[in-house]
């Protein structure tokens, strides 16, 4: 059963630092409340191509895989994916400047998992879903609180 679940957020911050600061690997163990640590396999900076290791915990069980970046356009649209491992993922993060003047940023998954991933697919997308949420509103607070601190 594949997984396909797809979150959005509304950030008060412009759109370009929105999209630098979501889509620097450095930066995920800060906004992603699962992922342990980042290690770059490809000398930076970001690009088509990069590879970046992640090690996670999630459902209590601790995952490692790789990321290759798939498409970058900056302040737009980012795609990476990985095809090890019990869950093949493709994560997408795309930018849009909304109606009032903030920064809609959408963070997809899908994949088809596999093994035990398989077997608790429909509760792994329910999980995907809330850790989603608890991610995207940890980045909101960061980007945010740090706008605040750029004031005068």
């Amino acid at each position: 059963m594949p997984v396909d679940i797809q979150t959005a957020i509304e950030i008060a911050r412009p759109r370009q630092e929105v999209a630098e600061y979501a889509a620097n690997p450095d930066n995920a163990t800060a906004w992603y409340e699962n992922i342990e640590a980042v290690e770059w396999q490809s000398p930076k900076p970001l690009a088509v191509g990069s590879r970046i290791a992640f090690v996670a915990r999630f459902l209590g069980r601790r995952l490692a895989y790789t990321y290759e970046i798939r498409e970058l356009v900056p302040g737009e649209r980012f795609v990476m994916s990985t095809e090890k491992g019990p869950f093949p993922m493709e994560t997408t993060y795309t930018w849009e400047d909304d109606d009032t003047g903030l920064t809609r940023m959408t963070l997809r998954n899908r994949g088809e998992p596999s093994g035990f991933a398989k077997v608790a697919g429909p509760m792994m997308a329910s999980a995907m879903r809330r850790a989603n949420t608890k991610d995207l509103a940890r980045l909101k607070e960061i980007l945010e609180l740090r706008g605040r601190s750029d004031s005068p």
